[in-house]
């Protein structure tokens, strides 16, 4: 298994460590209700140096993440950041990921378990002037997500924090590290940070420790796996292998806002049109349960007695006390207010589709 370079500093801070998209990595250090509260309340840190980076060079750059992408980049300028994902030509997706403009060229974060393939495709699909270097195992990365998040990272930098907008960033110092600071997260916090350094040793753990020193006074925490996957739900945030894979188009995991098919031709364009020209046949939708029951990923979802979908994502909120999720289902089915069966374990328990994020 490969370590972040934050790996010692997981274990002086207790956390459980398990194998995650060939990383050693933390599932939990204390607890993930008390981790997921940390963050909803004050300020926690989750190592994200798993993911991985891309950067794509070279005078076609533009044209050649236009059309690698869903997403229409006519709208970034420098220090901008996009959600957006990736297509095969047949609609299904290769992946969701984040686009960084940076100016002279750009910067494609992706999901770890994904890299080696998506780096693949990247390269399969190269035309013109394209430069693509792969930094993944180059980064060192730190979402500091909550309420407390900017208070705790003003001490460390010069940047005016404040200024930069969700889904900006600035290049920047931190703790007198060079790094991209970027407004930005997984959790639905609108108060969120992530940070790019270079991976060297004592550089990593040097940011690490200044920051929790500085996040001392809010009780910063650090956070594990467990935690940082119950947050993405409670604002129905996607996960890939989950709630969308190479089978489902971005229209069917309900990614219509990223998917611009107006902008001229990209990856899948042709495919998800056709889809969605003919009638989405299933798409993703949040329920809750009414049940102490969790339901879980890939379990069969019922409509009387007919199967109409499956379990997408499903764990308990923290914040609400329920048992949430999202399900994959024939579009007929996937409207608020509808009543659908969820088999638990040979256990039928009724849940309901409700208006996503589940917090607001």
């Amino acid at each position: 298994m490969k370590k972040t370079a934050f790996n010692e500093l997981h274990k002086k801070y207790g956390g459980k460590l398990v194998e995650f998209a060939g990383y050693e990595m933390p599932v939990q250090y204390e607890g993930i209700i008390a981790e997921h509260k940390a963050v909803r309340e004050s300020v926690g840190v989750f190592d994200v140096s798993h993911m991985g980076e891309v950067e794509v060079h070279g005078k076609d750059a533009f044209a050649y993440v236009q059309k690698l992408t869903t997403n229409d980049i006519t709208v970034l300028s420098k220090g901008k950041v996009q959600y957006s994902s990736m297509c095969y030509k047949d609609g299904g997706m290769v992946d969701d990921l984040l686009v960084y403009h940076c100016g002279d060229y750009y910067l494609l974060v992706i999901n770890a378990a994904n890299v080696d393939k998506d780096f693949k495709w990247m390269q399969e699909n190269v035309f013109g002037d394209v430069v693509l270097k792969n930094i993944s195992d180059n980064i060192s990365q730190l979402a500091i997500q909550g309420p407390n998040s900017l208070k705790t990272l003003q001490k460390l930098t010069d940047t005016d924090l404040s200024k930069i907008e969700y889904y900006n960033f600035e290049f920047g110092k931190m703790a007198g590290i060079d790094a991209i600071i970027s407004h930005t997260g997984y959790t639905g916090e609108k108060v969120c940070f992530e940070i790019y350094i270079d991976s060297d040793l004592k550089k990593s753990e040097k940011l690490w420790n200044a920051i929790f020193e500085a996040g001392k006074e809010f009780n910063i925490k650090p956070i594990g796996l467990g935690a940082r996957d119950t947050l993405r739900l409670e604002y129905a945030f996607r996960l890939y292998g989950n709630d969308m894979d190479e089978k489902t188009n971005p229209l069917e995991a309900s990614l219509g806002w990223i998917t611009k098919l107006d902008k001229g031709d990209f990856n899948g364009r042709d495919a998800i049109l056709k889809s969605k020209t003919e009638g989405l046949k299933r798409k993703l939708a949040g329920f809750i349960v009414d049940d102490k029951m969790v339901a879980r990923h890939g379990q069969d979802v019922y409509s009387g007695g007919k199967k109409i979908g499956f379990v997408a994502s499903g764990s308990p909120s923290p914040m609400l006390g329920k048992n949430i999720g999202t399900v994959s289902v024939e579009t007929a089915f996937a409207k608020i207010g509808t009543e659908i069966e969820i088999d638990v374990r040979g256990k039928r328990i009724k849940a309901k589709i409700v208006k996503t994020p589940f917090l607001s």
